[in-house]
Protein backbone atom coordinates (compact mmCIF):
# COMPACT_ATOMS: atom_id res chain seq x y z
CA UNK A 1 0.00 0.00 0.00
CA UNK A 2 1.64 3.24 -1.20
CA UNK A 3 -0.31 6.62 0.14
CA UNK A 4 0.53 9.90 -1.28
CA UNK A 5 -0.99 13.68 -1.04
CA UNK A 6 -0.15 15.13 -4.58
CA UNK A 7 -3.62 16.47 -5.35
CA UNK A 8 -4.66 16.06 -9.34
CA UNK A 9 -7.30 16.57 -11.76
CA UNK A 10 -8.95 12.90 -12.25
CA UNK A 11 -8.79 12.57 -16.25
CA UNK A 12 -12.46 10.75 -16.14
CA UNK A 13 -14.17 12.58 -14.12
CA UNK A 14 -12.96 16.06 -13.93
CA UNK A 15 -12.71 16.40 -10.77
CA UNK A 16 -9.94 17.31 -8.40
CA UNK A 17 -8.59 14.64 -5.96
CA UNK A 18 -7.95 14.64 -2.22
CA UNK A 19 -4.62 13.72 -2.57
CA UNK A 20 -4.69 10.07 -0.90
CA UNK A 21 -4.13 7.52 -2.67
CA UNK A 22 -4.30 3.53 -2.50
CA UNK A 23 -2.91 0.93 -4.62
CA UNK A 24 -3.84 2.81 -7.23
CA UNK A 25 -7.21 4.13 -5.73
CA UNK A 26 -7.67 7.98 -5.77
CA UNK A 27 -10.01 9.77 -3.97
CA UNK A 28 -12.07 12.58 -5.48
CA UNK A 29 -13.27 15.48 -3.66
CA UNK A 30 -16.00 15.86 -4.56
CA UNK A 31 -18.72 17.86 -2.77
CA UNK A 32 -21.22 16.31 0.21
CA UNK A 33 -24.91 16.50 -1.27
CA UNK A 34 -26.61 19.23 -0.10
CA UNK A 35 -30.13 17.30 1.15
CA UNK A 36 -27.76 15.32 3.12
CA UNK A 37 -25.60 18.14 4.62
CA UNK A 38 -28.89 19.94 5.37
CA UNK A 39 -29.82 16.74 7.02
CA UNK A 40 -26.97 16.74 9.35
CA UNK A 41 -27.17 20.14 10.31
CA UNK A 42 -31.25 19.81 10.85
CA UNK A 43 -29.95 16.51 12.87
CA UNK A 44 -27.48 19.06 15.25
CA UNK A 45 -30.20 21.63 15.96
CA UNK A 46 -32.61 18.83 17.07
CA UNK A 47 -29.90 17.52 19.24
CA UNK A 48 -29.08 20.61 20.65
CA UNK A 49 -33.14 21.40 20.83
CA UNK A 50 -33.68 18.11 22.72
CA UNK A 51 -30.86 18.86 25.14
CA UNK A 52 -32.55 22.12 26.23
CA UNK A 53 -36.28 21.13 26.03
CA UNK A 54 -35.86 17.13 27.98
CA UNK A 55 -33.71 15.17 30.28
CA UNK A 56 -30.32 15.05 28.40
CA UNK A 57 -27.17 15.39 30.21
CA UNK A 58 -26.07 12.62 33.15
CA UNK A 59 -24.74 14.97 36.36
CA UNK A 60 -23.30 13.66 39.91
CA UNK A 61 -26.33 13.01 41.54
CA UNK A 62 -28.67 13.65 39.04
CA UNK A 63 -29.32 14.38 35.78
CA UNK A 64 -30.67 17.82 33.32
CA UNK A 65 -34.56 18.29 33.94
CA UNK A 66 -34.98 20.53 30.57
CA UNK A 67 -36.87 23.53 30.90
CA UNK A 68 -40.18 21.47 30.34
CA UNK A 69 -39.68 18.99 32.99
CA UNK A 70 -40.34 16.37 31.50
CA UNK A 71 -39.75 12.37 33.20
CA UNK A 72 -40.66 9.44 31.36
CA UNK A 73 -39.66 7.78 34.35
CA UNK A 74 -42.37 9.98 36.74
CA UNK A 75 -44.91 9.18 33.95
CA UNK A 76 -44.17 5.12 34.29
CA UNK A 77 -44.31 5.45 37.88
CA UNK A 78 -47.31 7.41 38.13
CA UNK A 79 -48.98 5.02 35.16
CA UNK A 80 -47.58 1.97 37.78
CA UNK A 81 -49.31 3.31 40.49
CA UNK A 82 -52.36 3.89 38.65
CA UNK A 83 -52.40 0.29 37.54
CA UNK A 84 -51.94 -0.80 41.11
CA UNK A 85 -54.70 1.74 42.59
CA UNK A 86 -57.10 0.06 40.00
CA UNK A 87 -55.83 -3.46 40.42
CA UNK A 88 -56.37 -3.18 44.29
CA UNK A 89 -59.99 -1.96 43.89
CA UNK A 90 -60.81 -5.03 41.74
CA UNK A 91 -58.99 -7.28 43.65
CA UNK A 92 -60.61 -6.32 46.73
CA UNK A 93 -63.84 -7.69 45.38
CA UNK A 94 -62.27 -10.65 44.10
CA UNK A 95 -60.96 -11.58 47.67
CA UNK A 96 -64.72 -10.51 49.16
CA UNK A 97 -66.40 -12.54 46.63
CA UNK A 98 -67.21 -16.73 46.77
CA UNK A 99 -65.84 -18.68 43.90
CA UNK A 100 -69.37 -19.20 42.32
CA UNK A 101 -69.43 -15.00 42.29
CA UNK A 102 -66.62 -15.33 40.26
CA UNK A 103 -67.37 -17.53 38.19
CA UNK A 104 -70.58 -15.64 37.59
CA UNK A 105 -69.27 -12.28 37.20
CA UNK A 106 -67.27 -11.65 34.35
CA UNK A 107 -65.34 -8.88 35.77
CA UNK A 108 -64.19 -10.78 38.32
CA UNK A 109 -63.51 -13.69 36.42
CA UNK A 110 -61.50 -11.74 33.52
CA UNK A 111 -59.51 -10.14 36.28
CA UNK A 112 -58.63 -13.52 37.98
CA UNK A 113 -58.05 -15.61 34.86
CA UNK A 114 -55.63 -12.65 33.84
CA UNK A 115 -54.38 -12.39 36.85
CA UNK A 116 -53.64 -16.08 37.29
CA UNK A 117 -51.88 -16.16 34.22
CA UNK A 118 -49.46 -13.56 35.00
CA UNK A 119 -48.97 -14.85 38.88
CA UNK A 120 -48.68 -18.84 37.06
CA UNK A 121 -46.24 -17.79 34.51
CA UNK A 122 -44.01 -15.97 37.55
CA UNK A 123 -44.29 -18.56 40.05
CA UNK A 124 -45.55 -21.95 39.01
CA UNK A 125 -44.30 -22.80 35.89
CA UNK A 126 -41.20 -23.14 36.29
CA UNK A 127 -41.99 -26.61 38.42
CA UNK A 128 -45.47 -27.21 36.21
CA UNK A 129 -44.53 -25.70 33.00
CA UNK A 130 -45.87 -23.15 31.00
CA UNK A 131 -48.35 -25.03 29.63
CA UNK A 132 -49.14 -27.10 33.47
CA UNK A 133 -48.26 -30.24 31.96
CA UNK A 134 -45.70 -30.93 34.34
CA UNK A 135 -42.85 -33.37 34.33
CA UNK A 136 -41.63 -36.07 36.43
CA UNK A 137 -42.28 -35.35 40.00
CA UNK A 138 -44.11 -32.23 39.10
CA UNK A 139 -47.61 -32.93 38.81
CA UNK A 140 -49.86 -32.16 35.36
CA UNK A 141 -52.42 -29.57 36.20
CA UNK A 142 -54.56 -30.19 33.07
CA UNK A 143 -55.66 -33.85 33.59
CA UNK A 144 -58.10 -34.99 36.24
CA UNK A 145 -55.52 -37.13 38.29
CA UNK A 146 -55.49 -34.93 41.47
CA UNK A 147 -53.44 -35.91 44.91
CA UNK A 148 -55.51 -33.47 46.70
CA UNK A 149 -58.83 -33.01 44.90
CA UNK A 150 -58.86 -30.66 41.97
CA UNK A 151 -62.03 -28.76 43.33
CA UNK A 152 -61.48 -24.85 42.88
CA UNK A 153 -61.44 -24.63 46.87
CA UNK A 154 -59.26 -27.82 47.09
CA UNK A 155 -56.60 -26.20 44.63
CA UNK A 156 -56.74 -22.63 46.74
CA UNK A 157 -55.79 -24.46 49.88
CA UNK A 158 -53.38 -26.43 47.79
CA UNK A 159 -51.88 -22.99 46.79
CA UNK A 160 -52.35 -21.05 49.91
CA UNK A 161 -50.76 -23.76 52.34
CA UNK A 162 -48.77 -25.96 50.21
CA UNK A 163 -47.68 -29.49 50.49
CA UNK A 164 -45.00 -30.88 53.05
CA UNK A 165 -44.21 -27.18 53.46
CA UNK A 166 -44.14 -26.61 57.44
CA UNK A 167 -47.22 -24.68 57.12
CA UNK A 168 -49.74 -25.07 60.01
CA UNK A 169 -52.17 -25.76 57.27
CA UNK A 170 -50.47 -27.66 54.86
CA UNK A 171 -51.26 -31.19 53.14
CA UNK A 172 -48.38 -33.90 54.72
CA UNK A 173 -49.23 -37.14 54.01
CA UNK A 174 -45.90 -39.21 53.44
CA UNK A 175 -44.80 -42.53 52.30
CA UNK A 176 -43.18 -44.72 53.95
CA UNK A 177 -39.75 -46.03 53.02
CA UNK A 178 -40.47 -49.41 53.34
CA UNK A 179 -37.29 -50.72 51.63
CA UNK A 180 -34.87 -47.94 53.16
CA UNK A 181 -36.01 -48.39 56.88
CA UNK A 182 -36.40 -52.14 56.63
CA UNK A 183 -40.38 -52.53 56.70
CA UNK A 184 -40.35 -55.05 54.09
CA UNK A 185 -38.09 -57.70 52.50
CA UNK A 186 -36.44 -56.68 48.99
CA UNK A 187 -38.70 -59.78 48.14
CA UNK A 188 -42.25 -58.07 48.84
CA UNK A 189 -41.16 -55.40 47.71
CA UNK A 190 -40.69 -57.48 44.16
CA UNK A 191 -43.65 -58.87 44.94
CA UNK A 192 -46.05 -55.77 45.53
CA UNK A 193 -44.50 -53.93 43.05
CA UNK A 194 -45.76 -57.03 40.42
CA UNK A 195 -48.85 -56.54 42.04
CA UNK A 196 -49.09 -52.61 41.25
CA UNK A 197 -47.89 -53.29 37.98
CA UNK A 198 -50.13 -55.86 36.69
CA UNK A 199 -53.03 -53.75 37.86
CA UNK A 200 -51.87 -50.83 35.52
CA UNK A 201 -51.11 -52.80 32.55
CA UNK A 202 -47.41 -52.77 32.86
CA UNK A 203 -44.78 -56.02 32.45
CA UNK A 204 -44.22 -58.17 35.15
CA UNK A 205 -41.06 -59.61 36.28
CA UNK A 206 -41.46 -63.40 34.57
CA UNK A 207 -42.44 -65.89 37.18
CA UNK A 208 -43.82 -62.92 39.73
CA UNK A 209 -45.76 -63.93 42.47
CA UNK A 210 -49.04 -61.46 42.65
CA UNK A 211 -50.83 -63.30 44.79
CA UNK A 212 -48.12 -62.96 47.69
CA UNK A 213 -47.85 -59.20 46.05
CA UNK A 214 -51.66 -58.80 46.53
CA UNK A 215 -51.45 -59.74 50.56
CA UNK A 216 -48.26 -57.60 50.75
CA UNK A 217 -50.94 -54.59 49.29
CA UNK A 218 -53.50 -55.17 51.43
CA UNK A 219 -51.36 -55.19 54.75
CA UNK A 220 -49.22 -52.67 53.97
CA UNK A 221 -50.98 -50.38 50.69
CA UNK A 222 -54.35 -50.84 50.57
CA UNK A 223 -54.70 -48.43 53.96
CA UNK A 224 -53.78 -45.10 52.30
CA UNK A 225 -54.37 -46.28 47.82
CA UNK A 226 -57.26 -48.17 49.12
CA UNK A 227 -58.54 -52.21 48.35
CA UNK A 228 -59.17 -50.90 45.00
CA UNK A 229 -55.47 -48.73 44.39
CA UNK A 230 -57.84 -45.88 43.41
CA UNK A 231 -56.20 -43.36 46.07
CA UNK A 232 -57.35 -41.41 48.85
CA UNK A 233 -57.15 -37.53 48.27
CA UNK A 234 -57.77 -36.85 51.91
CA UNK A 235 -54.44 -38.74 52.13
CA UNK A 236 -52.53 -37.48 49.20
CA UNK A 237 -52.31 -41.11 48.02
CA UNK A 238 -52.60 -41.34 44.03
CA UNK A 239 -54.74 -43.21 41.94
CA UNK A 240 -52.38 -46.62 41.44
CA UNK A 241 -54.49 -47.28 38.54
CA UNK A 242 -54.54 -43.90 36.53
CA UNK A 243 -52.58 -43.07 33.39
CA UNK A 244 -49.58 -41.57 34.49
CA UNK A 245 -47.52 -41.86 37.75
CA UNK A 246 -45.99 -38.54 39.34
CA UNK A 247 -42.47 -40.93 39.35
CA UNK A 248 -42.45 -42.72 36.59
CA UNK A 249 -45.05 -45.32 35.44
CA UNK A 250 -42.56 -48.45 34.84
CA UNK A 251 -42.09 -51.95 36.75
CA UNK A 252 -38.71 -50.13 38.42
CA UNK A 253 -39.93 -47.09 38.97
CA UNK A 254 -42.94 -48.37 41.32
CA UNK A 255 -39.93 -50.26 43.23
CA UNK A 256 -38.06 -47.31 43.42
CA UNK A 257 -41.06 -45.72 44.93
CA UNK A 258 -42.14 -48.22 47.35
CA UNK A 259 -37.82 -48.97 48.13
CA UNK A 260 -37.53 -45.03 48.86
CA UNK A 261 -40.18 -42.83 47.95
CA UNK A 262 -39.99 -39.46 46.83
CA UNK A 263 -42.30 -37.11 49.21
CA UNK A 264 -42.44 -34.16 47.13
CA UNK A 265 -43.18 -30.45 48.96
CA UNK A 266 -44.98 -27.42 47.54
CA UNK A 267 -44.16 -24.21 48.72
CA UNK A 268 -46.76 -22.15 50.81
CA UNK A 269 -47.46 -19.08 49.00
CA UNK A 270 -49.47 -17.57 51.92
CA UNK A 271 -47.08 -14.39 52.94
CA UNK A 272 -45.44 -14.81 49.57
CA UNK A 273 -48.60 -13.54 47.05
CA UNK A 274 -51.04 -11.03 48.10
CA UNK A 275 -54.38 -13.00 48.46
CA UNK A 276 -56.10 -11.73 45.54
CA UNK A 277 -53.35 -13.24 43.34
CA UNK A 278 -53.58 -16.51 45.69
CA UNK A 279 -57.23 -16.76 44.38
CA UNK A 280 -56.54 -15.66 40.83
CA UNK A 281 -54.32 -19.10 40.47
CA UNK A 282 -56.90 -20.89 42.21
CA UNK A 283 -59.11 -20.06 39.28
CA UNK A 284 -57.21 -19.70 36.55
CA UNK A 285 -55.59 -23.43 37.31
CA UNK A 286 -59.11 -24.47 37.72
CA UNK A 287 -60.09 -23.11 34.16
CA UNK A 288 -57.47 -25.53 32.43
CA UNK A 289 -59.89 -28.16 32.44
CA UNK A 290 -58.30 -30.86 35.14
CA UNK A 291 -60.64 -29.64 37.58
CA UNK A 292 -63.31 -31.55 39.57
Amino acid sequence: MSETHKTEIDKITGVETTGHEWDGLKELNNPLPRWWLYSFYACILWAIGYWVIYPAWPLVSGYTTGVMGYSQRADAIADYEAGMAERAVTGAKLVDASFEDIRTTPELLEFANANGAAAFGDNCAPCHGSGATGSKGYPNLQDDNWLWGGTIDQIYQTIEFGIRSGHDEAHIGDMPAFGRDELLTKEQIDQVANFVASKTGLETDAGADLEAGATVYADNCAACHGEDLKGMQEMGAPNLTAATFLYGKSLAAIKSQVTNPHNGVMPSWEGRLDPATIKSLAVYVHSFGGGQ
